[in-house]
């Protein structure tokens, strides 16, 4: 979901790549799940979120949905996924103590936060987010480390590419609009929900996740000639 806002206005001014130290590490938090209140829809999931997702809670797309775990929203055209507040404006996946109850597999802007990402054609840099994280006096940690996610290298290319493809059918959502082709729009988003969301992976499951990130980025070359076809 893209922000409209200044790098400045939401950050310390600093960027930072994968080896660069940053004011992150909460200290395990102690218990503290500000973070996991009031985030209405904002918290987006990608596939590969709701890949671990399926896989850690042995459930299906629809009975993420079903059992109020997920919601869905549209989100620069598209009908996409997010984590779903709960009780008191929780999000749903907090136990009785507060803690995250799929923590190790958490989605990415959960285990990132207080880092955001910002684009550019070339790629994207991390940023620490100002005035988010209530915790005060946190520590330095290294960014890769900070981050605790497997196979790091491929993962941050899913993440770029992915971040393409919406961006790509954003901007084609806004052409068929323009050109008088609108009721396009909703396949084009049914075919992006139903193929990296609803579908499951034949052969992807938690023991190939070393895997998975090439079969979603195949995935995404594939649809792109899936969409010209929608668009037409």
């Amino acid at each position: 979901m893209l922000r409209e806002c200044t790098l400045e206005e939401i950050s310390d001014g600093r960027t930072y790549g994968l080896n660069d130290m940053v004011k992150a590490d909460t200290g395990n938090c102690q218990g503290c799940h500000k973070c996991c209140t009031g985030m209405g829809s904002s918290i987006v999931l990608d596939p590969y979120d709701i890949w671990l997702m399926k896989n850690h809670l042995s459930m299906s797309f629809q009975e993420l949905l079903n059992a109020g775990r997920i919601e869905l929203n549209m989100v620069d055209g598209l009908i996409l996924p997010n984590l779903k507040m709960g009780v008191d404006n929780k999000c749903t996946f907090l136990d009785s103590e507060g803690r995250c109850s799929i923590h190790s597999s958490r989605p990415g802007i959960c285990r990132i936060f207080p880092l955001g990402r910002v684009y550019d054609e070339t790629g994207f840099k991390y940023f620490l987010q100002k005035n988010e994280c209530i915790k005060e006096n946190r520590a330095k940690i290294k960014v890769k480390k900070w981050i605790d996610t497997a196979n790091i290298d491929e993962n941050q290319n899913f993440i770029l590419e992915w971040h393409i493809f919406i961006r790509d059918i954003g901007n084609r959502v806004i052409a068929l609009r323009d050109s008088g082709k609108g009721e396009r729009i909703n396949d084009i988003a049914m075919f992006v929900l139903n193929d990296f969301y609803v579908s499951d992976i034949v052969g992807m499951d938690k023991d190939n996740s070393s895997k998975v990130y090439d079969r979603f980025i195949n995935m995404i070359k594939i649809s792109r000639d899936s969409i010209d076809k929608i668009s037409g």
